[in-house]
């Protein structure tokens, strides 16, 4: 059963200012749970409508699926959600391929953009104070686990990028191809927000301006999603290291 003070403080984790103050975040369905609990992320609390879905060994309430119903942020609520202790990330790379996001607003980019980091093995992302917080509920789900093998860091991006000595790129329209740019194992790819790019503030430390041409015969497409950007000059990136 699900205590009345339990739900208060789950629907209150959408929200980022109680998630902080409580230090907990919301993880949902069985796969997403699973690797959090695989992880080093330390679990609060478990509750699932299925006492087997689980091993033995974790500890778990059992739930109706009207109770579990109340607490989810799914349409469709899945069999288990979970509240797991924040991590607190910390600065663990000086070298290989870093992703930095300048204000990403929107959930789903950055749960993708997480799952783009580790699924081309980047473990470091380094996110502006405006970009969405990586504990939001949709960017949890959207991440699909990932979260829990890539260090998301927060911090003021002018003074980061005014202290790193690796070449810093950024993904601008007017940039040079990236097809035809060599792009080197150690350094950092800047993106920029989905409505305005890269800030010019940002801008401003950037080495080299790379850009995804246009194929198109008639070259009236504005842009590229931001999370399909950073795939595609991802894969860049990594497909340099086998030339």
């Amino acid at each position: 059963m699900i205590s009345k003070r339990q739900i208060k403080i789950i629907t209150s984790l959408h929200q980022k200012k109680y998630r902080k103050s409580t230090g907990l975040f919301v993880a949902e369905g069985k796969k997403v749970i699973q690797e959090f609990l695989d992880s080093s992320f330390e679990l609060d609390t478990l509750f699932t409508t299925d006492e087997f879905l689980f091993e033995e060994n974790v500890d778990a309430t059992l739930v109706s699926e009207a109770e579990l119903k109340k607490v989810s942020f799914l349409k469709t609520p899945n069999k288990a959600l979970a509240l797991f202790k924040i991590h607190e990330a910390t600065f663990s790379q000086q070298k290989g391929l870093i992703v930095v996001l300048d204000a990403i607003r929107d959930p789903g980019n950055l749960g993708t953009i997480i799952r783009l980091c580790d699924w081309f093995g980047v473990k470091q992302l380094v996110c502006s104070e405006t970009t969405v917080d990586c504990y939001n509920p949709k960017v949890i789900q959207a991440t699909m686990g990932s979260l829990t093998r890539v260090e998301v860091v927060y911090t003021d991006l002018s003074t980061y990028l005014s202290e790193t000595n690796l070449p810093i790129f950024g993904a601008f329209m007017d940039g040079t191809n990236v097809y035809k740019t060599n792009l080197p194992k150690d350094g950092i790819l800047v993106m920029g927000n989905e409505a305005n790019g890269v800030s010019e503030e940002i801008s401003t430390f950037i080495t080299e301006k790379i850009a995804i041409p246009r194929f198109g015969d008639f070259q009236q497409t504005e842009s590229l999603n931001v999370a399909m950007a950073t795939g595609i000059l991802l894969n860049e990136f990594k497909r340099m290291e086998f030339t």
